[in-house]
């Protein structure tokens, strides 16, 4: 299995604590209660792990197509006005990222990032309708040549932290890695009030596989 680089640090600090305490376990506590205790700090060892592990995925490319750039639940579909950059009517498709998902994620389509910006904020629970106004988060904007595509990295109530490998002039990737977001969070693609949408509120969806939406040619 394959480990992310932005949690190495994390899982080697994790190691270093879970086996302190582990090791305290044994010296305080007679060994029927060691044992269990142990057990605990072991398999929250793994579930960091887990959490970190980056999947084994083929990278689709298709012009016209706009893919989920995170794992998770769609949690909203809705139409919002959009005020930071390009002031107009958007629909925006939300995907909520629990503890269990892989939280990286990914460029939905393939273009020069034209716009960059990272918003300190509050960390509501990732699934408040203001999160997206008031959380700490990220705003990339990504020109595909025909469309701009907006997307927001959003921290929630537990992620304090967001990684983002997006650099305004660049070329990005359809589907290759945009960033990554620590202990659950959303992001949010805002699309033309013309696009198809593919999905449905409640659907799983997976970054790199499921089309959200479809622009118009």
């Amino acid at each position: 299995m394959k480990i992310h680089r932005e949690g190495r640090r994390i899982i080697f600090a994790a190691l270093v604590l879970f086996a302190f305490f582990g090791a305290i376990s044994f010296i305080f506590l007679e060994p029927v209660i060691a044992y269990p205790v142990s057990a605990i700090f072991f398999l929250l060892f793994l579930f960091v792990i887990r959490f970190f592990r980056v999947p084994s995925r083929e990278m689709s490319i298709s012009e016209g197509d706009v893919f989920s750039p995170a794992d998770g639940t769609v949690v909203a579909i809705e139409k919002v006005f959009e005020s930071e950059y390009l002031n107009e009517e958007r629909i925006q498709v939300s995907v909520f990222m629990s503890i269990w998902n892989i939280h990286i994620n990914w460029f939905p389509v393939g273009g020069t990032v034209e716009y960059f910006k990272h918003h300190h904020g509050k960390y509501m629970v990732a699934w408040h309708p203001k999160s997206s106004e008031k959380n700490e988060r990220t705003t990339t904007i990504v020109n595909t040549g025909k469309e701009k595509i907006l997307f927001r990295q959003i921290a929630g109530y537990v992620a304090r932290r967001i990684v983002s490998y997006a650099v305004v002039g660049r070329n990005a990737g359809q589907n290759t890695q945009c960033g990554f977001i620590k202990f659950g969070s959303r992001v949010d693609v805002l699309l033309p009030l013309n696009a198809e949408i593919c999905v449905d509120i409640d659907q799983k969806v997976t970054g790199t596989e499921t089309v959200i939406a479809r622009l118009k040619k």
